[in-house]
């Protein structure tokens, strides 16, 4: 995996990231910090990534269980350390996953396994951070 980032020059704290895949991403910091706020900051990405990580597994285990998983959102809610590094020290995850005749078994079995043995982000995560979940499971009409 690669990724090259550069900085967007000498009028603030924009850069600019390409993935190995060919993708672009805009990273800016706070206008406290030099930024002029107009994309993420580098650990917002950083936590939406452990989120895409996780949701993306948990609705690939699903599918491959043939559930009828219709759709699946996790809010993150991050608390960082008050000193540098400000690594992560606690994230919570709030699953809602949606389905038709969706057992809440199913749902749970995947977010364990997710975060147990898939998720590459949530490991790095676990490093430095008390990691918890919730999970609520919505039943949604055809």
């Amino acid at each position: 995996m690669e990724c090259t980032v550069r900085w967007g020059g000498i009028g603030g704290m924009s850069f600019f990231a390409e993935t190995g895949s060919g993708h672009l991403v805009a990273i800016d910091g706070s206008v406290e910090g030099g930024g002029r706020n107009l994309a993420p900051r580098p650990m917002e990405l950083v936590l939406a990534g452990t989120g895409a990580c996780s949701a993306y597994d948990v609705v690939l285990i699903l599918k491959r269980g043939r559930h009828a998983v219709q759709g699946c959102e996790v809010k993150l809610i991050a608390e960082r350390a008050q000193t540098d590094p400000k690594v992560f020290t606690r994230i919570e995850y709030r699953f809602v996953v949606r389905g038709r005749n969706l057992p809440r078994e199913a749902v749970e079995r995947a977010v364990q396994l997710s975060h147990e043995k898939y998720c590459s982000a949530s490991a790095m995560m676990a490093k430095t951070a008390q990691l918890e979940y919730t999970i609520e499971v919505l039943e949604q009409d055809a």
